[in-house]
Parts: structure tokens; C-alpha cells; sequence
């Protein structure tokens, strides 16, 4: 007699194909490397627009058929643009909460812990000094950036303090990464 395994959902997340792609990388690691991609283009002063569409990953393109996700990225007016969109540090700031709390949801459902919600803010120090180059010592990035999880779940309070800890986006800010800027002047 063949077991039919059935699906189960836990924090949203279909699990038995949660463990199924941890299973097909485990037996093909190359599953595992993705290409994330975006494009940019000025519009007017601090306002400019991104792109967001095709990546790569388990092996293949995805998304070509889509239309691709349009972001402004402006300054707000007392950074002398028009604010017609969250700026470039805010859009970093937000990404952090985002991922972390995907992050936390889906590894959480793969120790089958049920969360009923994340509710999270983030708030982070920036000193124009460094931006403008008006003090050498002073970073033009975050100094500091301070967020607060709130999770709501009857699980063990242990197992899913650090869950953030494996979001890309939080080992990215917390950590230095290589990048490689290729600068082209067009004619």
C-alpha cells in the first residue's frame, strides 16, 4: 500500500514542498544559486526609477513573462527632491524587515512552529556629514540601525529568537560583501 503524503501548511508556507526543495538541493547544489537582477534610470533630481523583473534560479530564468515591478526612489524635500517615492536608505531599511520576517516565518514552519504573526519597525542613524564628505571619519551609510520583532506564537520562545539571523538581507547589511562597480561613460 503507497502512503500519500499530504500538504501541510504552516506561517503560509506549504511544507511537504518546503522539504522537497530542500531535498532536489541537497541532491543537486546547484538548485541553490540564484542571480538577483534590477535596472535604474534617472527621471528628474533625486527622483529615479527601478526595475525589477527576470532572475535566475534552481537552474533557469523566471519571471520573463512578466511585467517587472516598478520602483520610485526619491529624497524627500528637505533632502531636495520632490518625495514622491521612500528613498534608496529607506527602501534598504524596509528590505531588512521584509526579509527577516519571511526569513522567520518559513524556517519556523520548517520546525513545524506555528507563528500567528510578526508585526516589526526599524530605525536607523545616518549623519549627512559622511555623504556630503564634510567629515572624513564619519561613514556616508548607516551608523547604526535598530529594529524590534514582535512575534505573536505559542512556540518555543528559543527556537525562534535567532530565525532572522539566516535572512540574505540581514547577512548582507551586517556583514561586508564585495561589490564591484564598473562605471561607463556614453556618448
Amino acid at each position: 500500500m503507497k502512503t500519500i503524503q499530504q500538504s501541510k501548511v504552516i506561517n503560509g508556507v506549504d511544507t511537504m514542498a518546503l522539504n522537497q526543495t530542500v531535498a532536489a538541493i541537497k541532491t543537486d547544489p546547484e538548485l541553490a544559486q540564484f542571480k538577483f537582477r534590477a535596472k535604474n534610470r534617472t527621471i528628474h533630481g533625486g527622483h529615479n526609477q527601478s526595475e525589477v523583473k527576470e532572475f535566475y534560479g534552481a537552474k533557469q530564468e523566471h519571471r520573463a513573462d512578466k511585467e517587472p515591478f516598478v520602483l520610485d526612489n526619491d529624497e524627500p524635500h528637505v533632502l531636495l527632491s520632490g518625495d514622491v517615492g521612500p528613498n534608496p536608505v529607506e527602501y534598504a531599511i524596509q528590505a531588512l524587515l521584509g526579509c527577516m520576517t519571511t526569513t522567520t516565518m518559513y524556517k519556523a514552519a520548517a520546525q513545524g512552529i506555528e507563528i500567528e504573526s510578526i508585526r516589526s519597525e526599524v530605525e536607523g542613524d545616518i549623519d549627512l556629514h559622511g555623504l556630503l564628505g564634510l567629515d572624513p571619519d564619519v561613514r556616508p551609510g548607516y551608523q547604526e540601525i535598530r529594529a524590534t520583532l514582535r512575534i505573536k506564537t505559542k512556540g518555543p520562545a528559543d527556537k525562534i529568537r535567532n530565525l532572522y539571523r539566516f535572512s540574505p538581507v540581514y547577512d548582507t547589511l551586517s556583514r561586508p560583501v564585495p561589490i564591484k562597480i564598473d562605471v561607463q561613460f556614453e556618448d
